[in-house]
């Protein structure tokens, strides 16, 4: 069949993807400054800075700065000013609202502008009920020590916040931190102009509660009191923390003091003022709408991302133990099985099997010559034959396979026009002499016993296909190193765990024995995927065979020396392996060994090969996020479990295979960046599946890992 053409892999939702990420971002941003404030137990000082002018400290609690020269008012005679400050809290502040309603007395909320974005109905509810609103920054910034345009800027999204809650601006400020006129320091001065330049009114106080200490009711309410009758700006809380001593010394203050004569009401009503509260413009009104409703996304997003979070921790950590446990048993088994074969080494008869090697070629002229002579150089007592497959090359290869051919008398040349790697196994397959089967690329070097324990396992009439051992044996460079590392830690880790629970997803194209009768049973290699390697273990398990992992047939692969030769290829791993899970999603609900199958290992592989992948930048974007607004320790601590124990992992698995432990030196950076590209593949891999396009086939350049004549790696130890 000849070749033919595809449509581009998609590309626009890149874009997509990008102001995704964007949108990501900016939601993060946006909660970690609304909600990554203190809390009222920081003290502000500023020793030695001088004081505020003598006109302010020596004057009344309400202070107009506007015009140069301070002004100051005072509250007239048992007339007292409530004002709560840093609410609105969905828990306190309507208590305190009731609290107010059943006396019928007002007060004044300097509102967290990033509260009232969080609760706009407490905000409209308290103006309904005849309050006044001020403010008190968006994040109860110091001023004092903040630049003017941060100031600006907190002041500014107040507004809009407000805008957007409740219709309103407000013309009231109480700085963060401040308390009396006398206390009133030179930055906190200087923060009050600059405050005064954006047109408001500063709000201090006669008597400062400190509340937030919660001393007691009683002394909230001995706080509280005005002294012979006079009357005074009260200062209390309705967020920040618990409040229950704060509601209930509210009540005794206007129980006991109402009595008394005295009336509450909002600051701008006792210093007979006009109203703080001004209607806000139309635009401002929508401005301020889109705020609330951006700080509200994002405030979900931080709780779902840490549901996200968590849940994908927690998986994560499960697989990481339950792979070297499911490795030790494995480990177990097979040497029960060497003890077992060295009595019998192959059946009942002793005889090895004779064996049919196929190796698919297409563009293979770099190695091919070092693939087949590795592969007849074999210590397999049995007789074999090397059958190369030319998929109608258009280099050397069939020269080269013709040249072997001559030279070589159990090998053949096999020409064929182009079709695509699965129809050359097949005619491979067709032409073969013998019923056990051997499978491998044409980049691929086996060892002079691969093929006899490769083929070992198939003493079990039960077994139809078995993995071998994939070694990558370009690994000087960083790119060749991770792989490495991925091959030895993720690939073989999982086969063994996959060969416990008898659920095997792939042998791979590298290196793989079958029993004829098991390709039989399921039709040959399918043209459907672009994994024909996992396609065909997927229908070989469905169809009842054991398919086992054979750690000491070791094959060396040259695997990608570029990042772009290695987006590619797995590019094609992706798409076609959630191509075989698409085709095979029946076995989810099948009966027997194939529902076992099914129920086993592709919701193993929907979870961490597609689900976690792809949600993986996201949870990384998160946890930076929660290095810089949430709780650091709990990151740091957790990364660091999670590193330690996937190092360890690691050295389990490097041991397991007689590896250097020396290679996880370039883990950390294989963490930052090798990840990352990984996890970027299978997003482009899962949209170019969900789009419904035709993925073309990559060929992988070749650099010669395996020229002729060059000497075999050495043998790693298992």
């Amino acid at each position: 069949m000849a070749r033919e053409k595809r449509r581009r892999d998609p590309r626009g939702h890149w874009i997509l993807l990008l102001l995704g990420a964007l949108t990501l971002v900016g939601g993060l941003l946006l909660a970690g400054y609304a909600h990554g404030i203190v809390g009222e137990s920081v003290q502000h000082e500023y020793t030695g800075s001088g004081s505020a002018p003598a006109a302010v400290a020596g004057g009344g609690p309400v202070v107009n700065l506007s015009d140069g020269t301070p002004k100051s008012v005072r509250a007239p005679r048992r007339t007292i000013a409530l004002t709560f400050d840093d609410g609105p809290d969905p828990r306190w502040t309507p208590q305190i609202l009731d609290v107010l309603r059943r006396h019928g007395a007002h007060a004044t909320f300097f509102v967290i502008g990033a509260h009232a974005a969080d609760h706009p109905d407490i905000v409209d509810r308290a103006l309904r009920e005849g309050n006044e609103i001020g403010s008190h920054t968006y994040t109860h910034i110091d001023m004092a020590s903040s630049s003017p345009w941060r100031i600006r800027f907190e002041l500014d999204l107040t507004q809009q916040a407000l805008a957007g809650a409740a219709g309103i601006h407000t013309r009231l400020i109480r700085m963060p931190y401040s308390s009396v006129p006398n206390g009133l320091s030179a930055p906190e001065y200087r923060a009050a102009r600059e405050a005064a330049r954006q047109g408001y009114v500063v709000a201090l106080t006669d008597q400062d509660t400190e509340d937030w200490k919660r001393p007691g009711v009683d002394k909230i309410v001995q706080a509280a009191t005005p002294r012979k009758g006079a009357g005074a700006v009260l200062m209390l809380h309705d967020s920040g923390g618990d409040r229950t001593q704060t509601v209930q010394a509210l009540d005794t203050l206007l129980t006991r003091l109402t009595a008394k004569g005295y009336r509450f009401t909002t600051l701008s009503q006792a210093m007979r003022l006009p109203s703080a509260d001004v209607p806000a413009s139309t635009l401002d009104k929508v401005t301020g709408t889109a705020l609330i409703d951006g700080q509200r996304w994002s405030s979900r997003l931080t709780g779902w991302l840490g549901v996200l979070f968590g849940i994908a921790g927690v998986l994560t950590t499960l697989r990481l133990f339950a792979l070297p446990l499911f490795a030790h048993i494995h480990v177990r088994r097979v040497r029960r099985e060497r003890r077992r074969r060295r009595t019998a080494p192959h059946g009942a008869g002793n005889v090895p099997p004779p064996v049919s090697v196929i190796v698919p070629a297409y563009n293979e002229e770099v190695g091919l010559a070092a693939t087949v002579r590795s592969l007849v150089a074999t210590d397999y007592p049995a007789p074999i034959e090397v059958l190369i497959v030319d998929d109608g090359s258009s280099d050397d290869t069939p020269v080269i396979g013709a040249r072997l051919e001559q030279e070589i008398a159990n090998v053949r040349l096999i020409r064929r026009p182009n079709g695509g790697k699965p129809a050359a196994l097949n005619t491979g397959i067709a032409n073969a002499s013998y019923d056990v089967l051997v499978l491998v690329d044409g980049d691929t070097v086996f060892q002079r016993d691969t093929i006899g324990n490769l083929v070992r396992p198939l003493d079990d009439p039960r077994v139809g296909a078995v993995s071998g051992n994939t070694k990558v044996a370009n690994r000087k460079g960083l790119i060749g190193r991770w792989q490495h590392l991925e091959y030895v830690i993720g690939f073989n880790l999982d086969r063994r765990m996959f060969d416990v629970l008898e659920c095997m997803p792939t042998v791979p194209g590298a290196i793989g024995a079958f029993r004829r009768a098991a390709l039989a049973s399921v039709g040959g290699l399918s043209t459907e995927t672009l994994a024909e390697d996992t396609d065909l273990t997927m229908a070989i398990c469905r169809a009842g065979w054991r398919v086992v992992y054979e750690e000491t047939a070791l094959a060396w692969t040259e695997a990608p020396s570029s990042l772009r030769q290695l987006w590619r290829q797995r590019y094609r791993w992706c798409y076609g392996t959630m191509q075989a899970m698409w085709k095979h999603k029946r076995a989810l609900v099948e009966r027997g060994r194939s529902g076992r199958f099914g129920r086993r290992c592709l919701p193993y592989l929907a979870i961490f090969q597609v689900a976690l992948p792809c949600l993986a930048p996201v949870v990384d974007v998160f946890a930076v996020y929660g290095m810089f607004v949430l709780n650091p320790v709990t990151v740091v601590v957790s990364w660091v479990a999670f590193a330690a124990a996937q190092a360890a992992a690691a050295m389990y698995a490097l041991r397991l295979d007689g590896e250097r432990l020396t290679t996880l030196w370039v883990m950390p950076l294989q963490q930052v960046v090798y990840r990352q590209l990984m996890y970027l593949v299978v997003i482009q891999s899962l949209v170019t599946a969900v789009l419904g396009a035709r993925l073309r086939w990559h060929v992988i350049r070749r650099t010669g890992t395996f020229s002729e004549g060059d000497p075999l790696p050495s043998r790693v130890g298992v």
